[in-house]
């Protein structure tokens, strides 16, 4: 088996999902590659796609809610998007490639290259497995175009939402986001403190805003610090040095803004509550590390039906930014709301995803 993972660069969580699974596939000894779809043929159109979706989030965000909103309206199996279209465009070097590479099972965590892939097992025979990976807690508008051999999806509870929208519920596959085997791996608050130079002796609130830096995470951070005077606030700023310039602004003892780290199991593990926006990736992770979730300010679209979906089972509370810290500072002080959620969290959330899936793709491969 020759296994080939497909993402696109709009969000980092596609890609995250797409590297927990090409570490399990690595970790079996599997041959494995993953590679961004659109680049294959142009790395100009990978990033204007890229570049136009993020700063459409980050300067126009209802305006992409208004996007998601029409693409749910018109999403039908009777007929083909413009998304559909735009993507056949781009199968050219993805079909070059898969048959240079001798690729036998194709994956992917984003409905791009599964249009691509769609349109190459329409019209040119394509005989190589093929299965999507959903990142969000919804099935959003166009995967009833595609035909894979297996859909992974979140949880059993939204399997309706993907029978209604014309997918064979024999394909559907409840394994969850495939999310880190890092973030499953025990580790004391402690030892999370020690590792990363913190406070033993004082409350931590991590807060974060996704790969694009959507959000009002200085308020939060501002907020947080004001309402509760021996609190530690921390802010994953990521590459954005925009957010970090922000929060370094602030020169204040207790905000610290951090850069691009690969120690988010650890930060999480320190802190008391997490503060993120809801993310499929980044939600998912903060459930399978169990820990004490607020959630702010989706993007309107597939974040919000996340929010929806945490606080419906009980995973995470939901805030604005105007009130994000207050909510944060009272779950903080309610054990007992803590030990719910966190029980919450390990009942709904499939903590290794990436592993299951991987046991699922190799047994339908064959």
């Amino acid at each position: 088996m020759k296994v080939l993972i497909l993402s696109c660069n709009t969000g980092q969580g596609h890609n995250a999902a797409g590297q927990a699974l090409y570490d399990e596939f690595q970790a079996r000894g599997v041959e494995c590659a993953f590679l961004d779809a659109l680049s294959l043929s142009n790395d100009a159109i990978s990033n204007a796609i890229s570049g136009a979706y993020v700063a459409t989030v980050q300067k126009a965000p209802y305006l992409f809610g208004g996007l998601y909103k029409v693409g749910d309206k018109i999403s039908s199996d009777r007929h083909k998007s413009p998304i559909y279209l735009m993507n056949i465009a781009q199968t050219g070097a993805l079909k070059e490639y898969i048959a240079l590479h001798g690729i036998t099972t194709v994956v992917t965590p984003h409905l791009f290259p599964a249009e691509m892939l769609t349109h190459l097992r329409r019209r040119h025979a394509l005989e190589a497995k093929c299965f999507s990976v959903a990142t969000d807690y919804t099935c959003i508008p166009f995967w009833e175009e595609t035909e894979m051999d297996g859909y992974i999806v979140p949880h059993e509870d939204l399997l309706y939402e993907y029978v209604e929208r014309g997918l064979p519920v024999e394909l559907l596959l409840p394994l969850g986001i495939p999310a880190s085997e890092r973030f499953s791996q025990p580790m004391r608050t402690q030892e999370a403190r020690d590792l990363l130079g913190l406070p033993q002796d004082q409350p931590i609130f991590l807060v974060m805003t996704g790969s694009m830096g959507y959000g009002g995470a200085a308020r939060i951070a501002r907020d947080l610090a004001a309402q509760m005077e021996s609190a530690l606030v921390l802010v994953l700023a990521g590459r954005n040095a925009q957010l970090k310039g922000a929060i370094d602004s602030l020169r204040h003892p207790r905000i610290r803004a951090i850069a691009f780290t690969d120690q988010v199991p650890a930060y999480m593990r320190a802190a008391d509550v997490v503060l993120t926006k809801p993310g499929g990736l980044s939600s998912t992770e903060a459930a399978v590390r169990n820990v004490p979730l607020v959630l702010t300010d989706p993007i309107p679209g597939c974040e919000t039906k996340n929010a929806a979906f945490f606080e419906s089972h009980g995973m995470a509370r939901l805030a604005r930014s105007e009130n994000a810290a207050a909510c944060a500072i009272s779950l903080a002080k309610d054990a007992v709301a803590i030990e719910a959620m966190l029980a919450a969290q390990r009942k709904t959330i499939h903590a290794h995803a990436a592993r299951n899936s991987v046991d699922s793709i190799l047994a339908r491969g064959e």
